[in-house]
């Protein structure tokens, strides 16, 4: 982009003209009268004398557009960073809250059963890992019957019978 500067303060005298070359688009904004401005860096200035641009006085489409595109990957980058601490956040709230079946594990063995929160309730332990959830004991009787049973026979003790049932 050139920008143009009168140096002559006569009206009649040939107007000399210093030439100004964008160096790089250093940010954007859109003023107070809704108009884009880019903050541009000269060639052969320093970073004090960096001006505010209106976007209609540049002669620079492939310093834009390179600016754009650098912004859009930039914000792009950003809201994946964003988008994966949100998930990792809300994945370890998750985790805290998704439990038993609903966390798609394959039951292996039920380790225990109780009842003191209410309802008949099975320790459960899953294939491929070492941890173990409270499971519901209809949701189990459900989903995974063999695995019931399996606890049921472990823990079944037979009374022997006694001599007056087997006269009978």
């Amino acid at each position: 982009m050139s920008k143009s500067k009168k140096t002559s303060p006569e009206p009649d005298a040939e107007e000399a003209i210093e030439e100004y070359t964008v160096e790089k688009i250093i940010d954007s904004r859109i003023n107070e009268r809704g108009v884009k401005e880019y903050l541009l860096k000269w060639i052969g200035y320093d970073d004090k004398d960096n001006t505010w641009e209106p976007e209609e006085n540049l002669d620079c489409p492939s310093l834009i557009k390179q600016y754009e595109m650098d912004k859009m990957a930039k914000e792009k980058e950003r809201n994946s960073k964003k988008r994966k601490i949100d998930e990792n956040f809300k994945r370890g709230k998750d985790d805290k809250k998704v439990q038993g079946f609903d966390r798609g594990l394959e039951p292996e063995k039920i380790i225990g059963a109780t009842d003191s929160a209410g309802p008949l309730m099975f320790l459960m332990k899953w294939v491929g890992t070492d941890e173990a959830d409270l499971v519901p004991a209809k949701q189990a009787n459900v989903k995974c019957p063999q695995v019931v049973i399996k606890f049921y026979e472990e823990r079944l003790t037979w009374a022997a019978p006694s001599s007056e049932e087997t006269k009978s």
